[in-house]
C-alpha cells in the first residue's frame, strides 16, 4: 500500500514551547484575577496590556502587519490556556482576531495597512456588530441600514449582543444596503470608528456568564464612513460575515475546550483531597467514572478543534464543516464537563468560593455566540446532502 500523507496536524517544538509559555502566564497572572473579574463584572485593561507585551494579540495577524505570522493553531492554543484560567480573559484574544478577519479576508491592501498593525500591536481592538434584537441566528432579518451619500456612507441603526462594547475602537459592522435584494442578500460592511459622529453605546448586558467582557448595544444615528471604509464587494457583506463565522468559531471551541480542561483539573484535584467515609471521594467507583467521562470527552474535543484549526492553516475545502463540528462538540462538552465538576464538588461546587460554578456559567455561553448549536447542526447537515 503506498504511503499516505498525513493531513492532521501535530505540534512541533516551537508551539509546544508557546504553549507552556501561555499556561505559565494563564496560571500565574490570569488564575489569580479571574473571580474578582467575574464578580465585578469589570474589563481586565491589566490582563489586556499583559496580552499585548507578551506579543500574544499578535497571534491573528501576519508578519507583514506586525503579527506572529504563526497560525489558526497556535493561535487557538492560547487561547484554549487562558480559558483554563479565565473565559473572560481568553474572550479578549477571540475578539482580536474575530473584529480583523473581515479586514484580513476581504480588506483592501491599504485597508490592512491601515488598521491591521494597530490591532496587531494591541494599540486598538476591534469589534465585530452583526446581530440586531431581531436578527440573531438569521442575518436577513437585519434593520439597520447604510445608504449612499455622495462619497460616504450613512448608517443608522442598532446592533444587539456586542462583544467589547465602549472598549472597542473599530466596529466592523453589517447594514442593508440594497433593501430589495431579498433575504440575506444586498448586506455590506464597513468599518466604523469609534469616534465618529452618531455613534453610542445604548444598554449593556448582564450576564449569567463572561461577565469580565462587556456586551451591549452600539447604536447609529446618521453615521457617517467614507467609501474606502467599505468592506470587501458592494452588497457582499453576508458572504464577508459567513467567511468570518467559519474562521473565528474554531475560537469558540477553543475556549469550550480551556474551560471544560480547566474545571477537570479543579475537580479532579479536589477529588484527592475531599474525604467521605475516611477516604478521597476519588477513590469511589462513581467519581472515577465522572472524571473519566469528563477527560475523555475534552481529549476527543481538544483532537477535533486542532484538526479543524489545521484545515484552516491549509485552507482546506472543508474547513467550514470541521469548524463547525468542532464548536458544537466542545461546546456541549465544556456545558456537560462543568455540570459533572459542580456534581464532583457537591455543596462546594454551587457556591462562588470555588471557580467550577463560574466555569459552568462561562461555558453556557459557548453554545450560543458564534453560531447557536442549533445552527452548527444545519451548516454540518448542509454538507452531508
Amino acid at each position: 500500500m503506498a504511503a499516505t500523507e498525513d493531513l492532521t496536524y501535530a505540534l512541533n517544538e516551537q508551539q509546544l514551547e508557546f504553549r507552556e509559555l501561555v499556561r505559565q502566564i494563564a496560571q500565574e497572572r490570569v488564575a489569580p484575577r479571574a473571580a474578582e473579574i467575574d464578580e465585578k463584572a469589570e474589563y481586565p485593561h491589566d490582563l489586556r496590556t499583559l496580552l499585548a507585551e507578551q506579543d500574544i494579540l499578535g497571534l491573528p495577524f501576519d508578519e507583514e502587519y506586525g503579527g506572529t505570522g504563526t497560525g489558526t493553531l497556535t493561535l487557538n492554543i492560547a487561547v484554549e490556556e487562558l480559558a483554563k484560567a479565565c473565559a473572560s480573559t481568553a474572550l479578549i484574544l477571540m475578539v482580536q482576531e474575530l473584529g480583523a478577519l473581515p479586514i484580513k479576508l476581504f480588506g483592501t491592501e491599504e485597508q490592512k495597512r491601515r488598521w491591521l498593525p494597530r490591532l496587531a500591536s494591541g494599540e486598538w481592538t476591534p469589534a465585530f456588530a452583526l446581530s440586531e434584537a431581531e436578527a440573531g441566528s438569521d442575518p436577513g432579518g437585519m434593520r439597520t441600514r447604510a445608504v449612499r451619500d455622495g462619497d460616504d456612507w450613512v448608517i443608522n441603526g442598532e446592533k444587539n449582543w456586542i462583544t467589547n462594547i465602549g472598549i472597542a475602537d473599530l466596529y466592523v459592522v453589517f447594514a442593508v444596503t440594497d433593501p430589495d435584494a431579498g433575504h440575506s442578500r444586498g448586506i455590506s460592511a464597513f468599518v466604523v470608528e469609534a469616534d465618529r459622529p452618531g455613534f453610542s453605546i445604548g444598554k449593556l448586558e448582564h450576564k449569567m456568564g463572561i461577565r469580565g467582557s462587556p456586551t451591549g448595544q452600539p447604536v447609529f444615528q446618521d453615521v457617517r464612513v467614507p467609501q474606502e471604509n467599505l468592506i470587501g464587494e458592494l452588497h457582499q457583506g453576508f458572504k464577508v460575515a459567513m467567511a468570518t463565522l467559519d474562521r473565528s468559531r474554531l475560537g469558540v471551541a477553543a475556549q469550550a475546550v480551556g474551560i471544560a480542561q480547566g474545571a477537570i483539573d479543579y475537580a479532579a484535584a479536589y477529588a484527592r483531597e475531599r474525604r467521605q467515609f475516611g477516604r478521597p471521594i476519588n477513590s469511589f467507583q462513581a467519581i472515577q467514572f465522572k472524571l473519566a467521562d469528563m477527560e475523555t470527552r475534552t481529549a476527543a474535543a481538544r483532537e477535533l478543534l486542532y484538526k479543524a484549526c489545521a484545515k484552516a492553516d491549509r485552507r482546506e475545502s472543508d474547513m467550514g464543516k470541521y469548524s463547525a463540528m468542532a464548536k458544537l462538540f466542545a461546546s456541549d462538552t465544556a456545558m456537560s464537563v462543568t455540570v459533572e465538576a459542580v456534581q464532583v464538588l457537591g455543596g462546594y461546587g454551587f457556591v462562588k468560593e470555588y471557580p467550577v460554578e463560574r466555569m459552568m456559567r462561562d461555558a453556557k455561553i459557548t453554545q450560543i455566540y458564534e453560531g447557536t448549536n442549533e445552527i452548527q447542526r444545519l451548516v454540518i447537515a448542509r454538507t452531508l446532502r
